[in-house]
């Protein structure tokens, strides 16, 4: 833990020795944050939240109760996991085999949402702005802007940097109907034109 405490965790929550904790941070009732962690600036860890060790989260990621984000992770700024979503570290566990050596990484672009009660299988990535549908289940690497749902998660849209889904015209253009930004589907890739 940093000598200079400029972050808040709550009384009953656990901050592991070695953890980098952003300032404005706060940690809620009941969390554990696991040794070596990196967690950025104005990050809000729900309660009943665990992190293991290593993981590493950008500035401003929210991450709502009961959330599990297991050792291989990495998030990038502006990340939302939804309440009770989870990521996986091992492909094949066994309670009497010790994989421990065998953790995959899954990185978490920046401003990817992931819904309440999603599952993220390890090693498969979450492009920037991805939106995962309440309890979707990922087993493949998901698109930037990409909207994805359903068991195992499919895909059903584009979505915007403000969480709209976007509606693409004959010219494969769409505008966010918040932000007044206009996206580009080209190559079933879409993005944002500046």
């Amino acid at each position: 833990m940093s000598e200079d405490i400029n972050y808040f965790a709550h009384e009953t929550a656990v901050v592991d020795e070695g953890c980098q904790i952003g300032e404005g941070t706060k940690i809620w009732h009941f969390s554990h944050i696991m040794s070596n962690c990196i967690i950025g600036e104005r990050c809000n860890i729900g309660q009943n939240v665990v992190v293991s060790p290593g993981v590493v989260l950008g500035k401003n990621c929210k991450v709502q109760n009961n959330v599990s984000i297991y050792t291989g992770v990495i998030c990038e700024d502006d990340v939302f996991l939804g309440p009770s979503m989870v990521f996986t570290n091992v492909i094949n566990p066994r309670s009497g085999v010790n994989r421990r050596g065998e953790y995959m990484r899954t990185v978490v672009r920046k401003g990817a949402s992931i819904g309440a009660n999603a599952t993220i299988v390890c090693g498969h990535d979450i492009g920037e702005f991805a939106f995962i549908g309440a309890g979707a289940v990922v087993t493949k690497e998901v698109p930037a802007y990409a909207l994805v749902v359903g068991n195992p998660a499919r895909q059903t849209g584009w979505m915007s940097e403000f969480g709209h889904r976007l509606r693409f015209g004959d010219d494969n253009k769409a505008m966010c109907p918040e932000s007044g930004e206009t996206y580009i589907l080209e190559n079933n890739r879409v993005r944002k034109l500046v």
